[in-house]
């Protein structure tokens, strides 16, 4: 049986096995662990980094992996800006693969580390001259005992700006455009896409955009494990939450139907001019079908708000917990420094079920709360770890974490300009993998979790 050939029980056994699991784990190349300090609530105060990247709570310690323009063995070079990153078992104990995403276009060719084969591979989208476009996806296969990197090769090539993504139960990545670019505009294809990465890739895919998930400036999706239902983020000031009912469960490229998600009571969750959406309030949801998802004009969000779907501040990071999923707003809220929402999946973990519900998880009111919030992930104890997405030369970002009671603390600070990104836990939870966006840098954190 393929990774894409699971019939429903298969499915829904995969599903639960990665529902809260965590998505697994990784790690490349080999300098020296570091130890850093202990940070927010339960982990204590940051302790500087001696290295000047990485401040982290006393007991955790990081270990920098896989670096731009380290040599990969189809002849490429590691690209530059990694962002949103999804993480697998691997074929033997111990070992894992992890798939990366790197958010860079046409104009990036400087970074892109093609080799003189790459121009062979099958491609996406290319510019003018023939060359791919930058963006794409890099797979790693890990050993985690020692974080030796056995394989690096380029998965994707083509696309524009491949911002966050998500796992499937499936075993494969789904890695996303943050990007509307049209055919002719410095590329001979529109962009816009969702494109599909099995984790057990041996090199570069050939891509088919998955048209029916929609056209659209993607962020993140996050994939329902007991029902195959997509939930899709989209980076926009006036973005909707999209979610993609597929005709076949784990087959999301025989089709389905695009829905964006509608509120009783507002159709505005932003709260800049007034507080529409109040902290902890449960507001019923509905869903609006949506036609015509490929697009054309980039208008899915316009066709959606003129039938009643709620609009989001800049849709980011997305991932899904037990019955739940969480996502962030970057620049959502009254201070306009983030929001994060929980969507509680209907007839779970509720008496009489009911429909979806929405609530306001957490709501920042000051830079050194909460500023931006980009990708997250669910940690092993419940709460959510969230990667800040702010750029000046006075503000470091940092790792968040938000609790389950909705209180933000510091874990982690970066000492340099730039951005975490791509955080997910290892099966067992004992690993956290992050990168560091630019410089690329893959970085695997172990401690008292």
């Amino acid at each position: 049986m393929t990774p894409f050939d699971l019939d429903r029980r298969s499915f829904a056994k995969s599903a639960t096995a990665l529902a809260f699991g965590g998505l697994a784990a990784c790690a490349p190349s080999l300098p020296t662990l570091r130890t850093a300090g202990v940070s927010g609530s339960r982990y204590g105060a940051l302790v500087p980094d001696p290295a000047g990247l990485l401040d982290l709570p006393a007991g955790f310690a990081y270990r920098i992996i896989s670096s731009l323009g380290d040599a990969m063995d189809d002849g490429d070079t590691v690209p530059d800006r990694a962002d949103g990153m999804g993480c697998f078992a691997g074929p033997t104990p111990g070992s894992v693969i992890l798939v990366r995403n790197h958010e860079l276009g046409a104009r990036h060719a400087s970074t892109a580390g093609f080799g003189p084969g790459a121009s062979g591979r099958p491609s996406w989208g290319k510019t003018p001259d023939g060359r791919a476009i930058a963006g794409g996806t890099t797979n790693l296969h890990v050993e985690l005992a020692t974080g030796r990197v056995t394989r690096q090769f380029r998965s994707l090539y083509g696309t524009i700006r491949n911002c966050a993504g998500g796992q499937t139960p499936w075993r494969s990545w789904l890695t996303c455009e943050e990007d509307v670019t049209k055919s002719g505009r410095g590329s001979d294809r529109d962009h816009g896409w969702l494109f599909e990465i099995p984790a057990d890739a041996t090199g570069a895919v050939t891509p088919e955009p998955l048209r029916a998930m929609g056209r659209f400036n993607h962020e993140a999706v996050a994939i329902d494990p007991a029902t195959g239902i997509a939930y899709l983020t989209e980076d926009r000031e006036d973005s909707l939450l999209y979610r993609f009912v597929p005709t076949l469960p784990g087959q999301l490229a025989r089709g389905g139907q695009l829905q964006a998600l509608a509120l009783t009571g507002t159709t505005d969750t932003r709260n800049w001019e007034a507080q529409n959406v109040a902290r902890t309030a449960a507001l019923a949801v509905h869903w609006i079908d949506l036609d015509n998802p490929e697009a054309p004009d980039d208008d899915l969000r316009a066709r959606g708000a003129a039938l009643g779907a709620a609009k989001f501040a800049r849709g980011e990071g997305i991932w899904f917990g037990r019955r739940e999923l969480y996502f962030a707003c970057t620049s959502g809220g009254a201070a306009r420094l983030g929001q994060i929402f929980k969507l509680e999946i209907g007839g779970r973990g509720r008496p009489g079920g009911g429909a979806d519900r929405l609530i306001l998880h957490y709501e920042s009111a000051a830079i050194d709360q909460f500023n931006f919030g980009d990708n997250l992930t669910i940690m092993p104890n419940g709460d959510l770890l969230v990667c800040e997405d702010a750029y000046s030369d006075t503000v470091d970002n940092h790792l968040r974490i938000i609790t389950a009671a909705g209180d933000a603390f510091a874990f982690g600070r970066i000492r340099i300009q730039t951005e975490p990104a791509g955080v997910c836990f290892s099966p067992d939870g004992r690993t956290l993998f992050m990168n560091i966006y630019s410089p690329t840098k893959t970085l695997m954190i172990t401690g008292p979790w």
